[in-house]
């Protein structure tokens, strides 16, 4: 599966991508200027167009969580989940059965009152992804109890936060490289799927030898940067 993380709180990076076919996008409420009102819109751009709207939480807070899911996400991608209890209670505040995930069927997950209570319930703990940042030294330390929470779906190697709390070169130092191989290697065993971001699909193949099968690539600023800095380079080498 490939997607990419949304930068630019509008709607039109997401309807984009989904119509060129891409999976699922990545709504970055951590690392991006998003409000409720602006993930609201952006998840609905997500559904017009046909990809899945994830939505990265800026913590693992509950009323955040509620608060993506109520909007509508397909699913939670939550940073910083270092360590059981953790991970148990993020699982917690995104399930209704089993968990305690806040209720209320005015929401675009109720369909604005049109479902009943348990066709709700059954039909958003069926379809919500629950997936755990492992991007911190303690995370790596416990992986191996933390990929087999009950209800945790998947996990996304954050692979640049590692790199500055390892005090690292770059993200692919050897120390990098053997926390990616340790929760690759925990994940399968626990029948767990991992999503990594990277930078082409040659370095993809990489990641998806280790087991990885869910790739971000870039972000919408990204492509943007990327595609003006080639139009610039063209029009130079036109100019000389």
């Amino acid at each position: 599966m490939v997607g990419s993380f949304i930068k630019t709180p509008t709607t039109h990076a997401i309807e984009i991508l989904g119509d060129l076919g891409f999976d699922f996008v990545v709504i970055d409420e951590e690392h991006a200027p998003f409000n409720r009102e602006s993930i609201d819109l952006a998840l609905l751009a997500a559904k017009a167009s046909g990809t899945a709207g994830i939505v990265r939480v800026p913590d693992a807070g509950a009323a955040g969580i509620l608060s993506a899911l109520d909007c509508g996400a397909t699913g939670v991608l939550v940073p910083h989940v270092a360590t059981v209890e953790a991970a148990q209670n993020v699982v917690a505040a995104s399930r209704y059965r089993n968990g305690k995930r806040g209720y209320s069927g005015s929401t675009r997950t109720g369909r604005y009152g049109a479902a009943t209570v348990w066709d709700t319930v059954d039909a958003a703990d069926a379809q919500t992804t629950v997936i755990a940042m492992i991007e911190d030294p303690d995370a790596i330390d416990n992986i191996d109890a933390i990929v087999r929470v009950d209800g945790l779906d998947g996990v996304f190697i954050g692979r640049g936060d590692l790199t500055v709390a390892f005090g690292a070169p770059s993200n692919t130092a050897p120390i990098i490289q053997s926390s990616v191989e340790r929760i690759t290697t925990s994940a399968r065993a626990a029948g767990k799927p991992v999503c990594v971001m990277v930078n082409s699909a040659d370095e993809a193949r990489g990641f998806q030898k280790l087991g990885a099968s869910a790739f971000i690539v870039s972000s919408d600023q990204g492509f943007i940067r990327r595609a003006a800095a080639q139009t610039l380079k063209d029009f130079a080498a036109a100019a000389a």
